[in-house]
């Protein structure tokens, strides 16, 4: 069953919250897509994973490379599997792929601070809730660690 998880973005963004949960996917040995809504935003994330961190590599390419199959880590736009991944993320408002079922796990990072960001995150637990996903709510407390809500 594909699991499903909502991170509510409150005054953080997807630049500082992306690159640790990416970190802890591929320590997990997973393979992930990262889906955003814009070329442009895709290629901002892109330059972004190299400079994040001066001790830190992550791993990754564009959907346009011609490896991207061989990529731990692909940015994307458009819905499609083009390295095999485990898990996806979706970012920037971007929609619940139709073959949602075909990965392990799902995480919608979105924008507490944006009324159509959280209205889209609520249609979208609709959503995962009406196909039988296992969905879980998470937020930061007041030091930044992630906690489960209910």
């Amino acid at each position: 069953m594909t699991e499903v998880l909502f991170y509510h973005l409150q005054n953080m963004t997807v630049e500082n919250v992306l690159p640790p949960l990416l970190e802890k996917s591929l320590e997990r040995g997973w393979r992930v897509v990262v889906q955003s809504t814009s070329e442009e935003r895709a290629d901002a994330l892109d330059a972004h994973l190299w400079t994040y961190r001066d001790d830190s590599f992550l791993p990754h390419a564009t959907w346009h490379v011609n490896d991207a199959a061989d990529q731990p880590i692909v940015l994307a736009i458009e819905e499609g599997n083009p390295n095999g991944a485990h898990v996806r993320f979706l970012v920037d408002n971007a929609a619940l792929p139709e073959d949602a079922q075909g990965y392990a796990r799902m995480v919608l990072l979105f924008n507490g601070d944006d009324p159509d960001a959280l209205a889209l995150a609520r249609s979208a637990w609709t959503d995962c809730k009406a196909r039988g996903f296992d969905v879980t709510y998470w937020q930061a407390d007041e030091r930044g660690r992630w906690q489960r809500r209910n």
